[in-house]
C-alpha cells in the first residue's frame, strides 16, 4: 500500500475537478483493499473507493476522510470449448481489457470499446453502449461486503442489473468490487450488432454479426467523433461521458410527453417502460452542442456530455447541470437523472 496525506484528487478524475483527499491510500492487492477499508470502518473513518475517476463528480472541498484507490491487477481464464470465463481484477483498465478480448477473438464486450474507467466500476454502473452492456456477460462479482466484513461472490442475479444500475449501485458504500468474471465466446465474429448506427457504419443489418476487430474499430471511430474517447489534447473529453441517463418513462408519463413532442425518439423496455432520448430533450430545450459560456459547458461534439473546458470548478459544473435539468423539466415535464456518482452535495 502507498499511504499519503492531503493529495489532490482532480488529476485522478476525467473531469479534472475536485479538492484534495485528507488521506489517499493506493492498494495494489485484494488483501490491502480489504485491510484498509476494514480499518477505516472500525475507526469510523469516512471512506471513498476510487477507481479510474471516470464516473464521479468530486466536490471542490475534497474528501475529509480516506480515499482508497484500487490498483489491483491480474487476469485469469478458464475455457470450455468456445466458452471462455475471463476474470479481471478491479484495477484493470476497462479499455485495455476490451482491446485484449478483441485481440484474442473473445466476443461479448467489443461494442464497449473506448469507455474509460476500471473493471471494478463496470458492474456497478452496468456500463453500456452501442447495444451492449456488461449485464450480458458478467457472471460473478467478487466483492468485500463492508457490513458483513467478508469477501463474497455475487451472482449476476444478485447484482440485479438494469439500465445503468445494479444492486451494487443501489447500496452505495456497501460493496467494494475486487474482481469481475465475464462469460465470453471464442469467435472471429462479434456478438449480434444491436445498435442501428453501428450497424449502418459496418454495413450490416441489426442482429447480424461482423468481424470483431471491425466492430471495435467502428465503435472507437464513432466515440471519437463524439468526444467520448479520452484525449489530453481535446477538452471535450474532459468529462464523465454521458452526464444524464436516458429517462425511462411509464405509459402515462410517456403519453403526456408525446402530447408535447410526438416526434421524440423512444425505445421500448422489457419492463413495460419506454426509454426516451435525453440528448433530444436537451437539444429541444435550447441547450445545443457547445452551449454555455465559461469554463464548464456542453461538449461541442455531444449534447449529453458536460465538460470542463479548463479552469472550471465543481460549482461551475453544478450550475450548468442544474440549468440543463431544470430546462428540460420546464419544457417537457421530464426529470433528467445524472449518471455519475456525486461525492458531496448531490445535484
Amino acid at each position: 500500500m502507498l499511504d499519503r496525506a492531503n493529495v489532490p484528487l482532480a488529476p485522478l478524475t476525467t473531469l479534472r475537478l475536485g479538492g484534495p483527499a485528507r488521506r489517499l491510500v493506493t492498494a495494489y492487492d485484494e488483501a490491502s483493499v480489504v485491510e484498509v477499508v476494514r480499518a477505516c470502518d472500525d475507526a469510523g473513518e469516512p471512506v471513498l473507493v476510487l477507481g479510474g475517476g471516470s464516473n464521479v463528480v468530486l466536490s471542490d472541498e475534497g474528501f475529509a476522510g480516506t480515499v482508497v484507490r484500487v490498483a489491483v491487477h491480474g487476469l485469469s481464464v478458464a475455457q470450455d470449448g468456445d466458452a471462455v470465463a475471463l476474470t479481471a481484477a478491479a484495477g484493470e483498465e476497462w479499455e485495455s481489457f476490451v482491446g485484449l478480448c478483441v485481440a484474442d477473438r473473445l466476443a461479448g464486450v467489443e461494442a464497449l470499446s473506448g469507455i474509460p474507467g476500471l473493471i471494478g466500476a463496470s458492474p456497478v454502473q452496468n456500463i453500456g453502449a452501442y447495444g451492449q452492456d456488461v449485464a450480458q456477460t458478467v457472471t460473478t462479482v467478487r466483492a468485500y461486503d463492508r457490513p458483513a466484513r467478508e469477501v463474497v461472490e455475487l451472482t449476476a442475479e444478485q447484482c440485479a442489473f438494469s439500465y445503468r444500475h445494479s444492486a451494487l449501485k443501489g447500496a452505495p458504500g456497501r460493496w467494494v468490487v475486487l474482481a469481475v468474471t465475464f462469460a465470453l465466446t471464442s469467435s472471429e465474429l462479434s456478438m449480434p450488432v444491436a445498435y442501428a448506427e453501428l450497424a449502418r457504419v459496418l454495413g450490416v443489418e441489426v442482429g447480424e454479426r461482423a468481424p470483431i476487430g471491425e466492430v471495435r474499430a467502428a465503435v472507437l471511430a464513432l466515440r471519437r467523433g463524439k468526444g467520448m474517447v479520452l484525449d489530453a489534447a481535446d477538452a471535450d473529453t474532459r468529462s464523465v461521458g454521458s452526464f444524464f441517463t436516458n429517462p425511462l418513462l411509464p405509459a402515462a408519463q410517456l403519453a403526456a410527453l408525446r402530447e408535447r413532442a410526438p416526434e421524440v425518439p423512444t425505445w421500448p423496455e422489457p419492463d413495460g417502460r419506454t426509454k426516451v432520448s435525453a440528448a433530444w430533450l436537451i437539444e429541444r430545450s435550447g441547450f445545443g452542442k457547445g452551449h454555455f459560456d465559461g469554463p464548464a459547458g456542453i461538449s461541442s461534439k455531444h449534447t449529453l456530455a458536460l465538460v470542463n473546458r479548463g479552469g472550471a470548478t465543481t460549482a461551475d459544473l453544478r450550475r450548468v447541470a442544474g440549468a440543463v435539468r431544470d430546462g428540460v423539466r420546464e419544457r417537457f415535464g421530464v426529470e433528467l437523472v445524472p449518471e455519475p456518482v456525486w461525492v458531496g452535495d448531490p445535484l
